[in-house]
């Protein structure tokens, strides 16, 4: 079944109808899916959705944009929820240069400090890196050595996706690998082995063709597999059913 490795329920976007669409993911073929916070107030909703609900899962952690906030006895305050049994990961971390809403200083220095938190806790992380690939990179070099996990939304060239692989982690694609100008994202795919990508779809965000601009939610995944599976030339089944275990493993959730 879809494994959607990266999505945002407790999004405001999804208040209406919350439930009774997390309540239908197993019969949309979608079987796990991995909440990931990126506030800090949305650590909390990550971890109750993840005990609500069996097929879902909770990452902790403070996105680059939002990382303003925290301060030692914050950071403290977060690290409690990693008691929790279904909390895997720790993200969304990374940087984030597009917006500028916090110093790229203040940016690094939480990003090392939750990456070192996550080989503290023996746990993968989710990487979000937007206009920033050669300061990502650097601090990858430097302070995720011996961890595992994705980079999320990937978003720059083959030869730094190659280069991530060969450090251990998998590259997260999304609904962008379907619009029509791509070029790059399926270049990505090309070049990346199946082994090391993994479904994701950052709902409500970033929905695929043909639903591009609306609402994403994780069944879409079955658009982006097919995509995929076209550039692979493979079939979508295939698809799923690798990054299913891929996510799987990087998760360490026990196999299908």
């Amino acid at each position: 079944m879809i494994f959607d490795t990266h999505a945002h329920y407790d999004d405001e976007q999804f208040q209406e109808d919350r439930d009774a669409l997390l309540e239908a993911m197993p019969s949309l073929g979608v079987g796990t899916i991995v909440n990931v916070s990126a506030t800090y107030e949305s650590c909390l909703h990550a971890v109750e959705l993840a005990k609500k609900y069996p097929h879902v899962y909770a990452a902790v952690g403070i996105h680059p944009d939002e990382v303003g906030v925290l301060d030692e006895e914050k950071f403290a305050k977060m690290r409690e929820f990693f008691k929790e049994d279904k909390v895997v990961a720790v993200g969304e971390i990374g940087l984030d240069y597009y917006w500028d809403n916090e110093s790229h200083e203040v940016q690094r220095k939480w990003f090392v400090r939750q990456l070192e938190l996550a080989k503290e806790l023996n746990l993968p992380v989710v990487i979000h890196s937007r206009d920033a690939a050669a300061d990502t990179m650097y601090v990858m070099e430097n302070y995720a050595k011996d961890l595992e996990g994705v980079i999320h939304c990937y978003s720059y060239s083959k030869e730094m996706a190659e280069e991530y692989v060969r450090m251990g982690f998998y590259i997260g694609i999304g609904g962008v690998v379907t619009f029509k100008n791509s070029k790059k994202m399926k270049e990505v795919v090309g070049a990346v082995p199946l082994e090391r990508i993994l479904l994701e779809t950052d709902c409500p965000y970033l929905a695929p063709e043909p639903f591009r601009g609306k609402r994403n939610q994780s069944s879409y995944l079955l658009y982006v597999a097919e995509q995929i599976a076209e550039l692979k030339g493979i079939s979508a089944e295939e698809v799923i059913a690798t990054t299913e275990e891929n996510a799987r493993r990087m998760y360490r959730l026990d196999p299908v």
